[in-house]
Parts: C-alpha cells; structure tokens; sequence
C-alpha cells in the first residue's frame, strides 16, 4: 500500500492498545507494540507475521527505551506515529492513597510516555515528519472524585502533548491527544488499581461512585474497534486536532465543564482583573 506507515504502540496486549494495533494491521501497516513478556509477544507478532514486531519492555524502564527504540528503527524501520497507549486506572480517594500509589501512575502514565517521545523526536525531527499520538481521557479534562491520581496524571500528559505539539510545529511532527470516554475494556475491571477505603467520611461520595464503576465494568458504550478506526482517520489527516475526544460521553461531559468554567470566569471577571498595576 502506498501509504503504508509503522505505527509504535505502547501496550498492546489489551484494551485500545491490542484494539489500535489490530486495526492498523488490518488496514495494511506495520505496528511495533510493546509487551511485558515473551507469552505476549508470541500472541502479538501472531497476529500478522511479516507486519507485527513485538517489543519486550516495561515504560518504565526509562533506561532501556532509546535503545529498544532505536533497535525496532533498524530492524522494522523509521517510526512514522508513536501512540503512547501504556496506562493504567488508579481508584482512590486522596487522602486515604500513599504518595507511592502517585508516583506509580505517573512512571507509567506520564515518564514512561515522554521517555517514548524522547526516543523517537530525533528521527522524527530529521526527517521532518511524524505524528505523535498520546492517549490520555476524558479525565485529562474533566475531573470525577475518586480518580485524583489518574486525573492528575491524565492532566499532565494533556499538557505535555499541548506544549510540544507548538514546539515541533514547523519540523513537519504533529502531536495530538487522543481523549477517549468510557469504553469497553478491562480499564475499570482487573487493570484498574484500587486503594483500600479507610476513612468514614468520604463514605457518601466514593461508595456509590465504586458501585456503578464495577456494575459498569463491561457494559461501557464505546467500541474499541471504532476508537480503532478514530485513529487510523487522525493519523491520515494533514491538519490533525490537538486533540480528539472519543465517544458522546466525553463531548457531553467536556461539554458541561466549558460552559460551568465560563460561568465562574464571568462571576469572578472583576477580582481577576483587579490584579494588575493601575
């Protein structure tokens, strides 16, 4: 195919990982994913022997990342669009979680994702061209209780991709995240980390919030094979968004919160501008 690309995927064994990588098989590129074990990439590279190369690695082994990178350039060749999938949930209210919960979810959600960018910008930025693709979430934005930590990492990956994305804007990369709602993997169910509840008075919000998650787990309404096919649309695009939302849940709830921030900027309009020397 003429317009062939090789895709790097961070986690492909589940979820919109293995969803991104089995779509872009199908559509005829080639896709580099990341795997945990060797049990994984055997499955992995099953899925299209010519065209889909698994790569052994832990993102958080920020070390090993340039030189498994630059491995996969030389026998796959150059890395077209990176999609920064790695991640994980972290459930918990904030004050009953251990900072070594925070630390945790952004090693994987937000270093292990710059340490990616970092391995393929050179190359991308000598050859002039690129897409980088970090998939962070609805709750890169919005926010719920509960889910502080993940917020909170959702939030600086969002920021991150923002910022570079002006920074390589004329060297032909684009950078977009990609902001998917709810969807039906594993996210909410045996991905997700869960820290034990340990204080009575947050009982009224974390326990109906618990509830519908697990009784949602499963029942989600997006499709991981349309976020899939999202994708592939995005990465054809000239003029790609600096990020896309994925599914009606996200634009509703992204939505709600534009319009409740400019309700309370409007409120507080007056105190805002009496900061400034006269």
């Amino acid at each position: 195919m003429s317009n062939q690309k090789i895709f790097l995927i961070t986690g492909v064994s589940s979820g919109l990982g293995k969803a991104f990588a089995t779509g872009a098989l199908a559509a005829g590129h080639h896709v580099i994913g990341t795997v945990r074990n060797g049990e994984a990439a055997t499955d992995f590279s099953a899925l299209a022997p010519e065209r889909a190369h698994a790569i052994v690695i832990d993102v958080t082994d920020f070390g090993a990342i340039p030189d498994a990178v630059a491995k996969a350039e030389r026998d796959v060749g150059p890395i077209d669009v990176l999609v920064n999938n790695a991640g994980y949930g972290h459930e918990g209210i904030m004050e009953e979680s251990p900072l070594d919960d925070i630390r945790r979810q952004f090693d994987v959600n937000v270093f292990g994702a710059v340490a990616m960018m970092k391995a393929v910008l050179p190359g991308m930025r000598q050859r002039r061209s690129g897409h980088i693709v970090n998939v962070t979430s609805m709750g890169g934005f919005i926010t719920m209780p509960g889910i502080t930590y993940y917020c909170g990492s959702k939030f600086a990956l969002e920021g991150i991709s923002e910022a570079l994305g002006k920074e390589v804007k004329t060297l032909g990369i684009h950078v977009t995240a990609l902001a998917p709602g709810q969807f039906r993997t594993d996210w909410a169910g045996r991905s997700m980390v869960r820290t034990d509840r340990s204080i009575a008075d947050y009982d009224a919000v974390m326990d109906p919030i618990r509830a519908t998650r697990q009784a949602k787990s499963g029942r989600q309404p997006g499709d991981p094979a349309k976020a899939a096919e999202a994708l592939l649309k995005l990465v054809e695009s000239d003029n790609p968004p600096v990020r896309l939302y994925l599914g009606a849940d996200a634009l509703g709830l992204v939505e709600t919160k534009i319009a409740a921030m400019r309700a309370e900027i409007a409120e507080w309009e007056a105190v805002s501008r009496s900061t400034d020397f006269a």
